[in-house]
């Protein structure tokens, strides 16, 4: 076993941290432009599924993402009442754009309009609700990653159909790569970090054994300078790919694209 995804993602693109500068700024100042008071409560008090709710993704063939524009409360149901889970958070901690996945929307009595939204936080696997006005405008995409930790292959979807497909190196047993259904947060190339490779990819994966990685455990998508260990189960809990697999992943897959890791 290798420790390369001990490693701070930070490390990996600290150089690149000027050229990303101009993306950041401009989360940051939609997030200020768009910056008010959460008044999401309202006299009804829906199910976390209320009926009617219109699908946005079906996480197979066309799904849809935004940034979000202020750090809104995050409920466990559409309305200001319910139990908060945690603010929408406007960087990842990579200092990249935050994108969220959303899920469903649903109007309520009073016009308000929600949006149901995968969460990238522990545990894996949470949804909330937020404010429409909370979440730019939505970016559709008819990508996916599909990754299956038994046959060690990675395949990409396009509209459904497969177009890409890769080995790769997941977690060990004492380490595993987390199964459930994820996306892309962030995309960058790698500099001064050959245990990564030529480019990575961050999810909403975190890793279910190791919270006290820099980051918290975030699981990515990565090359290496290890490729004899493709195939194979030699990692703290990200997916490495040989590094012309990465680099083809890099360029195929937009942000927000969804990932299942079964």
């Amino acid at each position: 076993m290798t420790s390369d995804d001990r490693l701070p993602w930070v490390v990996v693109h600290v150089r690149r941290i000027a050229t990303l500068a101009g993306c950041v700024a401009l989360g940051w100042a939609s997030a200020g432009a768009s910056a008010h008071a959460d008044d999401g409560a309202a006299s009804a008090v829906p199910s976390a599924s209320p009926a009617g709710q219109l699908a946005l993704s079906d996480e197979l063939v066309e799904s849809r993402w935004a940034y979000p524009t202020r750090r809104a409360t995050v409920y466990t149901r559409p309305t200001g009442a319910a139990r908060r889970i945690t603010r929408l958070q406007l960087q990842t901690e990579d200092r990249f754009p935050e994108v969220y996945l959303l899920l469903a929307r649903w109007v309520d009595d009073h016009g308000n309009e929600w949006v149901r939204v995968r969460l990238p936080m522990r545990p894996n696997g949470r949804t909330g609700w937020v404010r429409e006005n909370a979440l730019g405008s939505h970016n559709i995409v008819r990508k996916r990653i599909e990754v299956n930790r038994r046959t060690l292959r990675l395949t990409v979807y396009d509209s459904g159909k497969a177009i890409f497909r890769a080995r790769v190196g997941v977690g060990a047993s004492a380490t595993p790569t987390p199964a459930g259904r994820y996306w892309v947060r962030e995309k960058f190339k790698v500099s001064g970090a050959p245990v990564y490779g030529t480019h990575a990819i961050g999810t909403s994966a975190y890793a279910p054994t190791l919270s006290d990685w820099p980051g918290g455990g975030v699981v990515g998508l990565h090359g290496t300078n290890q490729p004899g260990l493709i195939p194979g189960r030699p990692s703290h809990g990200c997916i490495r790919l040989r590094n012309r697999d990465i680099a083809r992943l890099y360029r195929l897959v937009p942000r927000g694209t969804p990932i299942r890791i079964i």
